[in-house]
C-alpha cells in the first residue's frame, strides 16, 4: 500500500464573504491574479482557496458592496517563542520543494528602526522660528563633488569664479526615485515615474534594466545603472542620463546577484536588456571587472570618458559593517556620489533568509561614513544618498541631519502607485499591476495616473519639510546637512548613540 506524503500548506489570510452583501458579480475572481477565489457553477456560488491569498487586499478594495474581509488566519500554531510559525511554515516549504525561500520587499522583521528612535529640535525664544509660507525655505540641493575652497579673479573690478565645478546634479528636493528595473516593474510604472521625476525637478533610477526607447526623452531627469550583469549598457545608454550608478550592492540582498525568470522576459524586455526573448536575465554578485578599489576606479574612470567627464558617477553599495572604509575607498577611486543602501531596501526578489539577516540599518551605516569622511578631510568631494525603509518626510529630515544630501524612495513610490506589501512581486503575479509584465495586469497602473500620485507624495513631503525646517529656525537644506546637534535621542543604548553621534533628549 502506497501512501502518499502529507504536505502541510497553511494560509496565512482567511477570507470573511458575507453572503447578505455577496451579489455574484464575480469582481473579485477577475481581479486576483492568484487564483484564490472560483465560481462553482453548480451551486452558482463563489468560493475561495485561502491557502493562496497572499494578502494583497485587491478583491476588498474592488468588491462593489463591501463584501468582503481579509484578516489574519485564526488558526495558528502552539504558543512556542523559539518556534514562531513563520520557521515552522517555512521548513514544510522546502521539505516539499527543496528550493529557496523567495520573498520581496524590504526586511519586516523587528529589528531597531533609529529614525523612531530620534527626535527634531525646534526653536522657541532664543533662536525664533521661520515661517515657510511667508519666509524663503530652500529645498534645492546639489550632487557631485564639490570644492574645498572658491578662488575668484578680478578682471577689470569684475570678480569671476575661477574655480571649475564638476558637473553636479540639481534637485528641487532632496529626493530621489530608488534603481527599480524595467523587468521586475512594467513600463506603465517606469512612465509614471520619469514623468514625476520630470514635473518635480528631481530623477529616477532605471536600475539595472536598461533604458526603454520610450522614456530616453526623460534623459534630464534619469540615473543610468550599470550592475554586473551589464544589461542594456551601451554608449547610448550612457550618454542618455544625467548621471551614471555603478550598482555594486544591493540593501535587500548584499553580497549576492539578481535573477529575473525567463518567463518575465519578452520582446520589448529582451530589446532593451540586449538578452534573448525567454532567457533568465542572472546577474552575477561580483562584478567580474572589479575585484578591488583600483579596479572601481578604473570602470569610473571608463564611464567618465564614455561621457565626456559631463556626468557625475553614483557607485551604490549595501549597508554593510565596514561601509565607512568602503566608502572613504569609493571617493578616493573618484566617485561623485556614495549610495547607502541600508537593509530594510525593498526588492522584487530575494532570498528570505538574506533579506533578514545580512546587511544593518542605513542610519548606522550612514552616520558612520560621514563621519570617516569628515574626519578624512574628503567629505566635500562626494555627496552621499541613503536608501532602504525611507517612509515620510520625517524620515528625510532625519537622514539630512545625519550626514546625507538626499534619499532615495522606493518602497513608497510603489506604496504611492497602489503596492500593498504583499511580498510576493517574484511571482510576477502582481494584482495591483506594479511588478508584473502580464499585459492584463499591468493596464491596472496608468502611466499618467501614476504620475500624479508620485509627483503629489514629493510635493506633500517637500511641504513637510519645509514646516520641519522652519520648526528649526532653518531655511535651507544645506544649514541641516550633518547637523547632528539637530537631533536627540530616545530610547537607545550609549553605544548606538555613540556611532549616530548624537546626545540623549534632555541632554
Amino acid at each position: 500500500m502506497l501512501f502518499k506524503p502529507i504536505h502541510q500548506s497553511y494560509g496565512d489570510f482567511s477570507i470573511e464573504r458575507d453572503p447578505q452583501r455577496c451579489i455574484g458579480c464575480q469582481v473579485c475572481l477577475r481581479q486576483c491574479s492568484y487564483g484564490v477565489h472560483q465560481y462553482n457553477d453548480r451551486l452558482c456560488e463563489l468560493t475561495q482557496d485561502e491557502s493562496r491569498c497572499v494578502g494583497c487586499h485587491r478583491c476588498e478594495a474592488l468588491c462593489p458592496t463591501g463584501a468582503l474581509t481579509i484578516r489574519r488566519t485564526p488558526s495558528d500554531f502552539r504558543e512556542n517563542a523559539l518556534w514562531e510559525p513563520t520557521y515552522i511554515k517555512n521548513i514544510y516549504k522546502q521539505a516539499a520543494t527543496g528550493g529557496v525561500l523567495l520573498t520581496g520587499m524590504g526586511n519586516p522583521a523587528p529589528y531597531p528602526i533609529y529614525w523612531d528612535r530620534m527626535l527634531l529640535d525646534a526653536s522657541q525664544v532664543t533662536n525664533p522660528s521661520i515661517d515657510p509660507l511667508r519666509e524663503p525655505m530652500e529645498l534645492k540641493t546639489f550632487l557631485g563633488c564639490r570644492p574645498d575652497a572658491l578662488e575668484v579673479e578680478y578682471d577689470g573690478g569684475v570678480p569671476r569664479l575661477k574655480t571649475r565645478f564638476t558637473p553636479q546634479l540639481e534637485l528641487d528636493y532632496p529626493l530621489l526615485f530608488s534603481a527599480m528595473s524595467y523587468g521586475s516593474i512594467n513600463l506603465n510604472v517606469h512612465k509614471g515615474l520619469a514623468r514625476a521625476a520630470e514635473a518635480c525637478g528631481i530623477l529616477y533610477n532605471t536600475g539595472e534594466g536598461g533604458l526603454h526607447p520610450s522614456l530616453y526623452t526623460y534623459g534630464k531627469n534619469t540615473i543610468v545603472q550599470v550592475a554586473s550583469g551589464r544589461f542594456g549598457v551601451h554608449a547610448d545608454y550612457l550618454r542618455a542620463g544625467a548621471a551614471v550608478e555603478i550598482k555594486i550592492g544591493q540593501g535587500a540582498k548584499p553580497g549576492i546577484g539578481g535573477h529575473l525568470p525567463g518567463e518575465k522576459i519578452g520582446r520589448e524586455i529582451s530589446l532593451t536588456r540586449m538578452i534573448p526573448e525567454g532567457s533568465d536575465a542572472i546577474s552575477p554578485a561580483p562584478h567580474h571587472d572589479i575585484y578591488s578599489i583600483e579596479d572601481l576606479r578604473q570602470l569610473i574612470y571608463a564611464l567618465k570618458e564614455a561621457t565626456d567627464y559631463e556626468k557625475p558617477v553614483f557607485v551604490k553599495i549595501a549597508a554593510v559593517h565596514n561601509s565607512a572604509a568602503i566608502a572613504s575607498g569609493m571617493v578616493r577611486a573618484g566617485a561623485d556620489v556614495i549610495c547607502l543602501d541600508g537593509f530594510r531596501g525593498g526588492t522584487g526578489a530575494a532570498p528570505t533568509m538574506i533579506r533578514n539577516n545580512v546587511g544593518i540599518p542605513v542610519e548606522l551605516a550612514l552616520a558612520s561614513v560621514d563621519d570617516r569622511l569628515r574626519q578624512e578631510g574628503i567629505r566635500n568631494q562626494a555627496s552621499i544618498v541613503v536608501a532602504g525603509g525611507i517612509r515620510c518626510s520625517a524620515d528625510v529630515v532625519k537622514a539630512i541631519a545625519l550626514g546625507a544630501d538626499a534619499v532615495y524612495i522606493g518602497t513608497a513610490a510603489l506604496i504611492a502607485v497602489g503596492c500593498t506589501l504583499c511580498q510576493r512581486c517574484y511571482t510576477g503575479k502582481c494584482p495591483w499591476g506594479i511588478a508584473t509584465n502580464d499585459p492584463y495586469l499591468a493596464k491596472r497602473v496608468h502611466p499618467d495616473i501614476a504620475a500624479e500620485k508620485l509627483t503629489n507624495l514629493v510635493k506633500a513631503w517637500g511641504h513637510e519639510i519645509q514646516e520641519m525646517l522652519g520648526g528649526m529656525g532653518i531655511n535651507a537644506l544645506e544649514s541641516l546637512r550633518g547637523n547632528r546637534d539637530k537631533l536627540r535621542a530616545v530610547g537607545l543604548h550609549p553605544a548606538e548613540m555613540e556611532v549616530l553621534g548624537i546626545k540623549p533628549a534632555g541632554g
